[in-house]
């Protein structure tokens, strides 16, 4: 079965964080995953930029939110597709205002949003 793309998987609770990489990897995504420290987040995607960057804003979305901010800021980071994941109204509103261009949704509707980025979906367009 061909990859769907590279997919890099940011969540501040470690066995959530795999849980979810699971299913990613399930349906057909190779992913890679940072569960403790943005930075190490940050210089891996920027090291070998994924097609698409999910965070979630569940856990700590602060840090989520900062991870997303840094990436922006640097050279090949802006390119870098980022989508937003749960969260409080509050934490999505905070993230919003500081990444306007990223891609906010909720898990339920993850699935629809991430194949989007599959490269079968960027094949056809």
């Amino acid at each position: 079965m061909n990859s769907k793309g590279r997919l890099f998987y940011i969540h501040w609770n470690p066995i959530e964080a795999e849980a979810w990489a699971s299913s990613f990897r399930e349906d057909g995504w190779d992913v890679r995953l940072e569960a403790k420290d943005g930075d190490r987040a940050s210089r891996r995607i920027l090291g070998d930029p994924p097609d698409v960057v999910v965070i979630s804003l569940t856990r700590l979305p602060s840090h989520g939110r900062e991870a997303a901010v840094y990436l922006r800021s640097r050279k090949g980071g802006s390119e870098v597709p980022i989508v937003f994941v749960d969260g409080t109204l509050d934490a999505v509103g905070k993230a919003a205002s500081k990444v306007p261009e990223a891609i906010y949704t909720t898990s339920s509707e993850l699935r629809v949003i991430m194949s989007g980025f599959a490269k079968d979906a960027q094949s056809e367009k």
